[in-house]
């Protein structure tokens, strides 16, 4: 019985130390066919191809390009000149009884008004050139959001490698488990251990494999083009050289390039020729009349009459009673007001967000700088201590595990900071009314 026994658990251990070779050889397999169909169905692009595609084919861009062409259709549409009235008149005056005659009149007339016609022209060019600033302060937020996209895309590259590292280190640890599980070097309970961190190693690279291939796919999104077989994977590295700026240029620059704010300047030009508008309004419309009559023979015995024809000329001239009632006005005159105080209170904005923005920035570059002078080099540096502590069995798994973390984490957060310190930089010079970012 014990020799059965004994046979019993051999063919056992042989049976369980054949599942871990499989399931090694399955990973390797699964990572192998997962890498490829990242490669297959991905197409480069480079920022500069990226944003000028941007520009020409967003379709929100293209939208709002349209505010411009209505209020170009709308300056044409105020130009126009008050049509004429043409009105004709028959009367028979019971000719066939009583032969009274019968007549004909025509009357031309137009109305005139007095200033109106111009305010409107000015008012409709004011709104062009609002619309024009709107569109190109929209344009400049949407290149910052865009540039943005593609950082992210390029940002979850970097975490996918790092992913991607961290399982095939755990995966080679794994595979070495369970050579040693074979030869009896470690418990079956250490290699089962090995092949649960592999798993969860490998679900986390197929999570960062969907957030990359959705952060690549939305680039179509911003770029007005969707083709399910193909994802665009940007060229380029998260890496920006270092920049200098001026504090006192900062803000002037700001105050004098912002487009949001020459829009708010433009909505205060708007508000004051809507003011002029309601007050030219208010004057007296007037209608000039010319009119021609013809007037047949009477050939009434009482009253007999020739034939004739007159000429009549008229003047109609409104009387403005409504002009006591200046609710109009006065609500015009406290829009303007109003598109005053709104620019002062962009202008305050500006200079607070330059500000803010130039204090984060400063900030992650230090910490980039952190990350790039020691903590990293340490990190790597404890870890390769303790696999060759492992592999000479001189340390625990455990140990070897925290250290993989640890770098993980700071490999991470590393990319986290050097994108957001990318990410500052773009909200730094958009709040200074600057752009010269570049992805290289």
């Amino acid at each position: 019985m014990r020799s059965l026994n004994f046979d019993f658990n051999m063919i056992v251990m042989i049976y369980m130390k054949k599942i871990f070779v499989l399931t090694i050889f399955a990973f390797s397999f699964g990572f192998a066919a997962h890498s490829q169909h990242l490669e297959k169905s991905q197409q480069t692009i480079d920022y500069k191809t990226y944003i000028e595609m941007v520009g020409k084919q967003n379709l929100c861009y293209a939208s709002e390009k349209l505010n411009v062409s209505v209020a170009e259709a709308e300056l044409k549409a105020s130009k126009v000149f008050n049509d004429p009235e043409l009105s004709v008149e028959y009367g028979d005056n019971d000719d066939k009884h009583m032969q009274m005659g019968r007549s004909v009149a025509v009357e031309l007339s137009k109305t005139f008004s007095i200033g109106k016609r111009g305010a409107n022209i000015d008012l409709a060019k004011s709104e062009k050139a609002l619309n024009e600033a709107l569109l190109e302060d929209y344009f400049h937020r949407l290149r910052a959001e865009a540039t943005l996209a593609y950082l992210e895309s390029l940002k979850q590259s970097e975490l996918y490698r790092v992913k991607e590292n961290s399982y095939s280190n755990i995966r080679r640890l794994a595979e070495a488990d369970s050579m040693r599980f074979k030869s009896g070097k470690i418990t079956e309970v250490d290699a089962v251990q090995s092949k649960l961190e592999a798993d969860i190693a490998y679900n986390d690279l197929l999570q960062a494999h969907t957030e990359l291939c959705n952060a690549h796919s939305s680039l179509g999104l911003w770029t007005g083009v969707f083709n399910k077989d193909i994802i665009y994977h940007p060229t380029g590295s998260l890496q920006t050289k270092e920049r200098t700026f001026d504090t006192e240029q900062l803000l002037q620059t700001a105050v004098a390039n912002r487009a949001d704010l020459a829009a708010a300047l433009k909505n205060v030009d708007v508000a004051a020729k809507e003011l002029k508008v309601t007050q030219r309004e208010r004057n007296p419309d007037f209608d000039i009349a010319l009119g021609y009559n013809y007037n047949t023979e009477v050939r009434n015995e009482i009253a007999p009459a020739p034939r004739f024809s007159g000429v009549t000329v008229g003047v109609a001239v409104p009387l403005k009673f409504s002009n006591a009632n200046k609710g109009a006005l006065r609500a015009a005159e406290f829009r303007k007001q109003q598109a005053e105080m709104n620019y002062q209170q962009a202008e305050l904005e500006v200079q607070t967000s330059v500000m803010q923005s130039l204090r984060q920035y400063l900030s992650l570059l230090e910490q980039v700088k952190r990350y790039e002078t020691g903590m990293l080099d340490n990190a790597l540096s404890i870890l390769n201590g303790k696999i060759y502590s492992y592999e000479r069995g001189e340390t625990s798994r455990m140990e070897v595990l925290i250290a993989r973390q640890t770098y993980d984490e700071l490999r991470t957060a590393y990319i986290e900071t050097v994108f957001n310190s990318f990410a500052a930089l773009i909200e730094l010079e958009r709040n200074a009314g600057i752009w010269d970012v570049a992805v290289e």
